[in-house]
């Protein structure tokens, strides 16, 4: 054998000894080898597999729009300037990426008919192998941060297009860093849904339509006269406009582009809307009226709306507030006139994928749509979307546009006939809603169960904060000591992290950042970056985080979990609708209204004395989890020896029980200043054993917040909607226990029954049922 060719063999066999022995991360991201580590957290451990950055690759940006045009670097992998780049989404979906003068690699993303992190691979071979493996994160169009997004400047006049009084140049602007070219394509897309709703042939269509200019300058704005458009393409009635290089041919699908906002194309409608928009927009409300008499009814399967806006807002594992009308952002609510806020259920309903609505005026009540066009509406197609995704009715936004948002500009806004509207979308009132029950645990730390009993628990592990084996939801809590600004422990702990998972979802951890001046979040031991988007739709639960310090999970149950940082310290709220009552153990209690059998153990004995801080103490040890069932992520050193390796529940560690009393302690009288009224034991304690009046402070805030939810999600008694009597009014649009009504007669009428009915507490109207007679009949009546 020749020195080559035994060379040859040994470089062979050493590339074979190196793969089996771990040493490459090549088709194997996520995974735990032997002598190195794939997995994301590799990088904390400082045990990565020496490619591992090269095969299992992060992107920046890492998320962009449903319709796609994003163009995305791959970080740290290198590539060859004559590397032929292929991307796959999903397993499926191409698209041709690039690699730029830098040698960095490019991906375009896709238009994708679903919503949240989608997997990804990479070919440098032109897709012979896919050997780079990342994720993408997909966003509805509506909750895609402004600056991904082109703007349509005065969005009525778009949408309003051609009906009386409105016309004119339409402008458009976009940040040209998006679209890196000195020519752009202004194109129009529209989207459709074709075949038998509710069919297997139901598809969802999207298509390039026309262009509104060719070669412009990329100069991040644009002006146009709109022109009607002819058949086939007036037929499409809701589409966005796209900006993309003019290289590429028109239409040219997945290619680097910004898009404006999804709209009702009334600008370019045929010549009859513009001729008589009244007209054309009522025989389309007739028509959609029909269709919606052969489709199947979805509302008893929907969930009622909060009563009031305290406890829409509360709610907060069941409803989100609704981009389209937002108090905290102006209450712009185009849609709802009259209203100042409104919240989404975040889950669709289970068969039909519908949604619901609810909007509420300025004194907190619902407003329902048999008193105001403001009123709330549920939707035949949830607005987010619902997994699956891909066909109708559960495509993201474009249903909802179809189905629900066309036909109101066809009855109400380019016509005045909203009555076919609302007999087809009638407010759900709120007869049937239930408040959910909320636990919390704040400070060092401090429990109130969802039975409302409070108590504190300093152990030093990792415990069950609550857990419903038959509604299959887990969540568990890591706590630590606490650590003075000197550097000093003391004998208290705080929560650092809490995971969670219901069913077969992603796994979600919230912890102390490292410094602690924010929310970590983790999925399936995988960090998550909210610096694009605000929100993440996961499998099986949905992320909301609009600031570092302020997170909020969503699971399918209709149960959320909020997590807020204040004082270094977090606090979590647990939020259970009443399928879960009888039904939760833990350290929250059994959530059943009976507040005595809250303190059991985890094997079924009962600490019936509060005050007994080391029965206390002994019944929350009981709660320690165990290595096969921790959710917790171990990727440092520290979480290793003193979490994984070491008891669950750390029995060498005795806290302070009682309130370290001293009087010649100067922070003893600034503890009594800040720390008052009710929960003002906790805050002391927090206070002193911290030597933080930061600290107080935060246990003092969290507690009278707690607080507040609880009052907001007081169950209120509702007597549902009052109708006028006909040839009649009413005054008065609150349908809540003590609320008065109102009725009177038309001119030349007289009442008959009572004028005032006032709802009582058993959600009945008192009073006798009120009638309006014609004045000449009923006197002859009364002479007889």
């Amino acid at each position: 054998m020749g020195r080559a060719s035994y060379l040859s063999v040994i470089f062979i066999c050493f590339v074979s000894i190196s793969r089996i022995s771990g040493q490459s991360c090549e088709g194997k991201c996520g995974g735990k080898l032997e002598s190195c580590s794939c997995h994301a957290t590799c990088v904390s451990l400082d045990n990565c597999c020496a490619d591992y950055g090269e095969y299992c690759v992060d992107v920046t940006p890492y998320s962009g729009s449903i319709f796609g045009g994003t163009d995305f670097i791959v970080l740290k992998a290198t590539f060859n300037e004559s590397s032929q780049i292929i991307c796959r989404f999903n397993d499926e979906i191409k698209t041709v990426g690039y690699v730029d003068t830098d040698s960095r690699g490019h991906c375009i993303s896709p238009l994708l008919y679903e919503t949240g992190l989608v997997p990804f691979q990479i070919s440098t071979d032109n897709g012979t192998t896919f050997s780079r493996h990342g994720a993408w994160l997909s966003v509805h169009p509506g909750k895609l941060d402004p600056s991904f997004k082109a703007t349509i400047i005065n969005a009525t006049q778009w949408q309003y297009y051609g009906t009386p009084k409105v016309g004119g140049p339409l402008d458009m602007t976009w940040n040209t860093s998006q679209v890196r070219a000195e020519k752009v394509n202004i194109e129009l897309w529209g989207y459709m849904e074709k075949g038998d709703p509710y069919s297997e042939s139901w598809q969802g269509k999207w298509e390039y339509l026309y262009s509104l200019g060719r070669d412009q300058p990329n100069s991040g704005a644009f002006r146009f006269v709109p022109k009607t458009a002819g058949k086939p393409f007036s037929d499409w009635e809701v589409g966005c406009l796209r900006i993309s290089p003019s290289t590429h041919p028109d239409g040219t699908r997945n290619v680097q582009a910004v898009w404006t906002e999804d709209h009702a194309l009334a600008w370019h409608l045929e010549d009859k809307f513009r001729q008589d928009s009244a007209v054309w927009a009522l025989d389309k409300c007739k028509a959609w009226d029909q269709l919606e008499e052969t489709l199947p009814d979805f509302l008893s399967e929907i969930i009622d709306c909060p009563c009031t806006l305290a406890q829409a807002r509360a709610d907060t594992g069941r409803f989100h507030t609704d981009y389209g009308c937002d108090m905290e952002k102006g209450s712009v609510c185009t849609y709802h006139p009259g209203s100042v806020h409104c919240v989404r259920a975040i889950q669709a309903s289970p068969k039909f994928a519908a949604g619901q609505q609810c909007c509420y005026d300025h004194t907190g009540a619902q407003v329902l749509t048999d008193d105001s066009i403001g009123g709330s509406t549920p939707d035949r197609a949830h607005d987010w979307g619902s997994p699956p995704f891909v066909k109708p009715p559960r495509v993201p936004g474009f249903s909802h546009w179809l189905y629900d948002v066309l036909s109101f500009y066809y009855c109400c806004l380019w016509s005045d006939n909203c009555h076919y509207y609302f007999k087809r979308r009638p407010s759900s009132d709120c007869r049937t809603y239930q408040v959910p029950k909320a636990g919390v645990v704040f400070g060092d730390p401090h429990f109130i169960t969802f039975d409302g009993v409070s108590y504190s628990f300093n152990g030093k592990g990792e415990y069950t904060i609550m857990v419903s084996e038959s509604k299959e939801l887990t969540i568990q809590g890591r706590t630590e000591p606490v650590i003075l600004t000197n550097g000093s422990m003391v004998k208290a702990t705080k929560l650092s992290a809490v995971a969670m998972r219901e069913g077969t979802s992603d796994i979600i951890e919230v912890r102390l950042g490292n410094p602690q001046d924010h929310l970590q979040v983790l999925q399936n031991q995988t960090s998550l970056s909210f610096s694009e988007q605000s929100w993440m739709d996961l499998k099986g639960v949905f992320v909301f985080s609009p600031n570092p310090t302020n997170v909020t999970v969503m699971f399918p149950s209709g149960a959320g979990v909020e997590l807020r940082l204040r004082g270094g310290t977090m606090t979590t709220t647990v939020l259970l609708p009443e399928v879960f009552k009888d039904f939760t153990r833990g350290l929250l209690g059994k959530m059943n209204g009976d507040p005595k059998d809250d303190l059991v153990t985890s094997d079924g004995q009962t600490e019936s004395d509060q005050g007994n801080a080391e029965g206390l103490f002994n019944f929350g040890a009981s709660w320690a989890i165990l290595n096969e069932s921790t959710l917790f992520t171990y990727d440092s050193e520290h979480l290793l020896n003193s979490y994984l390796h070491a008891p669950k529940h750390d029995a060498s560690f005795r806290p302070v029980f009682s309130i370290p009393e001293d009087p010649n302690d100067p922070l003893g009288s600034q503890a009594s200043e800040l720390c008052s009224g009710e929960g003002s034991l906790y805050c002391r304690y927090d206070t002193l054993m911290a030597r933080s009046l930061e600290m107080g402070n935060a246990t003092r805030v969290s507690f009278q917040s707690h607080r507040s939810v609880v009052e907001d999600l007081e169950p209120v008694v509702s007597c549902g909607w009052l109708s006028p009597p006909t040839n009649g009014k009413k005054e008065g649009t609150r349908y809540l226990q003590g609320a008065v009504v109102k009725l009177s007669c038309d001119s030349g009428y007289v009442l008959w029954g009572s004028e005032e009915h006032t709802c009582l507490g058993t959600g009945q109207w008192s009073g006798e049922t009120t009638t309006c007679l014609f004045g000449k009949g009923f006197v002859c009546f009364q002479r007889v």
